[in-house]
């Protein structure tokens, strides 16, 4: 029994104290549960966007290649790129999700006015830099690419570049636009729309590329380290632009339908937005720190083709990114959207057992998809990059992503923790902690991605960026870990349930090692068998049976994961296929 301060026992105090922590273990299951709910609703449009996502990055691998002619284009839709994906886990996510929560709660209007202001301030501040980053583009570019292409007999790649960013830098608005319309969808629990709104992007792009196919042919070897035509340049750019606009303008029904009634305000002071525009200037901090380091990244990649025909460079390092990310877009950005409400909610009532718990649940419910999917990537990464890139211009050349495919599945590991915890940050409202925390990961990241590049030869660039960037994250998520347990520890209140550092997470952590050394064991045996197998029944086997590798090998693997996952008791892997195959069947 419990006592007083006086230290007199008080009577069934004990059995209070369980049905409490009973309550509570309830309350948070029951949350786990409506957080996979939702979570399986983005997922399910991220599933069908990430696929036909790969379709464009495998027509545009087949139609520029995988060399210089790839990389001007690439580099060129990077700003845009960059900034979409900065702003929707960074200002916009990251501040205005809990704003809104807060002003749908507290304010008379239910935060229709602060909803209006915010957005007629997005609409001016996101047209004005657009307008100022056209018709900067020849400064953006020299930001962006290598000294490599300042010489004389570059002048051609140069300019081709220049005028892709022409094309390319409205989509800045587009896209911001485009995150603050799903933001304010997902604080009104529509999860959907945003992640089904890029599949119109994909077909579009999916068009263009075919169209370009068709008039232009795929890139030849000596095009491969070349420049573009005016025509083709309009045709790629404009196309692309067209795109982004397009899953902008799918989202506008689904706003109204949540009863937003948009009206431009234009008065911005003593309503609020003070509060708001103080976090904001802490994840402004974060967005430029971040796009230092991407900016080194772009550069040093940019000179891994631009000095070598057999460099890698930009257009590699994004697209084995693209695909390292699947489970990371499908779940852990999923969960992290679903959760960040939920996550302010109990922040602003003050309930920290509530918010620990769920952080906690998804970061495990998260590693249990991913650490495996690194495990399985070593015996998949050829077979893998043979079925998406090995055609057209790619086709001789695709062997250069198999290293940079494997290094990546054990980035996202580290990168996973580190970003689902920086939602509890965010909750708490410490986003002066979260821009010191990235000031670090960017520092990192940049010392160890110049040092190696300087040290290895052109082949490697995009597999020495890699590496720094899994060494950066690294630092992250131990610092996030670190700080996030601090802060929690000060509010005496359950930290050690949330944070990674109890029993309960050594066995977890051990328990989820041991199966995912199974799946890397038994991946490997399966690549040699099926692989042996198809070289036996086919004399010249193309990119089609490296398709069927790919689904006999990560298949058989999933089903032993799903069997050793039961042994060790891994319930989160319970919890996700109990949720999808629920899912599924209504």
């Amino acid at each position: 029994m419990s006592t007083p301060a006086g230290g007199e026992a008080v009577p069934g105090s004990g059995q209070l104290e369980g049905e409490l922590e009973g309550q509570l273990d309830q309350r948070l299951e029951d949350s786990q549960q409506a957080v996979l709910r939702n979570s399986l609703v983005m997922a399910a449009g991220t599933v069908v966007s990430r696929a036909s996502g790969f379709v464009r990055s495998m027509l545009l691998a087949a139609a520029l290649g995988l060399g210089l002619h790839a990389d001007i284009f690439t580099v060129a839709n990077t700003v845009p790129n960059m900034l979409y994906i900065l702003l929707a886990g960074g200002v916009f996510n990251a501040v205005l999700v809990p704003q809104l929560v807060r002003a749908m709660k507290n304010d008379p209007d239910g935060g229709a006015a602060y909803l209006n202001r915010v957005m007629t301030l997005a609409l001016l501040f996101l047209g004005g830099i657009t307008v100022l980053l056209v018709i900067a583009a020849p400064q953006v570019m020299d930001v962006l690419l290598s000294s490599a292409y300042d010489a004389p007999e570059m002048a051609e790649e140069r300019q081709s570049a220049i005028d892709f960013a022409r094309f390319c830098l409205p989509q800045v608005f587009f896209y911001g636009m485009f995150v603050l319309v799903g933001q304010v969808l997902n604080s009104r629990g529509r999860f959907g729309p945003m992640m089904w709104a890029p599949i119109a992007n994909n077909v579009i792009s999916v068009a263009v590329l075919v169209t370009y196919l068709f008039v232009f042919g795929p890139a030849s070897s000596s095009e491969s380290h070349a420049g573009f035509t005016p025509g083709q340049e309009a045709l790629l750019g404009i196309g692309s632009t067209l795109g982004i606009a397009a899953q902008l303008l799918i989202l506008l029904p689904y706003l109204r339908a949540a009863g937003v009634r948009y009206r431009p305000r234009f008065d911005f002071r003593g309503v609020g937005l003070g509060h708001t525009l103080r976090l904001g200037a802490w994840t402004v901090g974060f967005v430029i720190v971040n796009q230092i380091a991407y900016t080194v990244v772009v550069r040093l990649a940019s000179g891994g083709t631009a000095s070598d025909t057999d460099g890698t460079g930009i257009t590699i390092y994004s697209n084995a990114m693209l695909v390292a990310m699947v489970p990371h877009s499908i779940i852990t950005v999923s969960l992290a959207t679903a959760i960040l409400p939920r996550l302010s909610r109990s922040a602003a009532r003050g309930d920290l057992a509530s918010l620990t718990g769920t952080l906690g649940s998804t970061v495990r419910t998260a590693l249990v998809v991913v650490v495996p999917f690194a495990a399985l990537m070593p015996a998949i990464a050829l077979p893998l990059a043979h079925a998406l890139w090995g055609h057209g211009a790619a086709a001789e050349t695709y062997p250069r992503f198999v290293d940079p495919l494997i290094l990546f599945g054990f980035g996202i590991v580290v990168f996973t923790v580190h970003y689902l915890v920086l939602r509890g940050f965010y909750a708490l409202e410490r986003n002066r902690l979260v821009f010191f925390i990235q000031c670090a990961i960017a520092a990192v990241n940049i010392g160890v991605a110049i040092a190696l590049v300087r040290s290895t030869p052109p082949a490697q660039t995009t597999s020495a960026l890699i590496v720094a960037y899994i060494t950066a994250y690294a630092v992250g998520a131990l610092l996030s870990v670190t700080l996030l347990r601090g802060q929690l520890r000060r509010r005496r209140r359950r930290s050690r349930d949330a944070t990674g550092v109890g029993a309960s997470w050594v066995g977890f952590t051990v328990r989820l090692l041991l199966a995912s050394a199974a799946v890397a064991a038994v991946s490997l045996l399966l690549r040699i068998v099926v692989g042996d197998t198809i070289a036996e029944l086919v004399v010249d086997p193309g990119w089609i049976w490296s398709a069927v590798e790919v689904v006999l090998v990560g298949g058989g693997t999933v089903a032993v994961y799903l069997t050793t996952a039961g042994v060790f008791r891994l319930t989160e892997v319970t919890a996700v296929t109990h949720s999808l195959l629920s899912r599924v069947r209504r």
